[in-house]
């Protein structure tokens, strides 16, 4: 596990969450049970509070950050996709935040929202909940549906999953 003090700032992380030895856990960043941080992400907590629920999926490559005495929270389910740049507010329960997106400080994503793939949220904006947004910037261009909720329960479950087999499985060769 590659996690990190930054001065009084030390990361809090739950049972069962797996952490790769190649993401950065840095300060104050507590993470719930169950978790999965992904392959060279980054989680930056280094000069602002970042909480991170249980059963979330931080996915490779993803970079969290908070602006000077912020807090960012990713509430319970919450899926961060490769490669994106999050320096949001609050991403509530279950929403997935797509690949390669990008929020801005201060922003909200509703419960079961979906950011779709390379969207930018401007900062201070709010996505509402059971909503899915797409396009530079964002749109909100549809709702939610049950069939949306059953996929990305699947999928999450999938890295609840992965987070828990981790220890066990993955080993170093060379």
């Amino acid at each position: 596990m590659a996690v990190y003090s930054y001065g009084e700032r030390t990361p809090q992380i739950g049972k069962n969450s797996y952490i790769s030895d190649s993401a950065r856990v840095i300060g104050d960043v507590t993470i719930g049970e169950n978790c999965y941080i992904g392959h060279g992400a980054i989680v930056r907590g280094d000069y602002g509070k970042i909480i991170i629920r249980p059963g979330t999926a931080i996915e490779e490559n993803a970079i969290l950050h908070i602006k000077p005495n912020g807090i960012l929270e990713l509430e319970e389910s919450v899926t961060i996709g490769h490669g994106a740049i999050i320096h949001g507010k609050r991403i509530k329960s279950h929403a997935v935040i797509g690949i390669g997106s990008v929020l801005g400080f201060d922003v909200v994503i509703g419960s079961w929202a979906i950011v779709a793939e390379g969207c930018v949220v401007p900062q201070n904006s709010i996505i509402p909940d059971e909503k899915i947004a797409g396009g530079v910037p964002f749109k909100i261009i549809g709702d939610v549906r049950q069939k949306h909720k059953d996929f990305w329960i699947y999928g999450k479950q999938l890295y609840v999953d992965l987070a828990g087999e981790y220890p066990e499985k993955f080993k170093r060769l060379s």
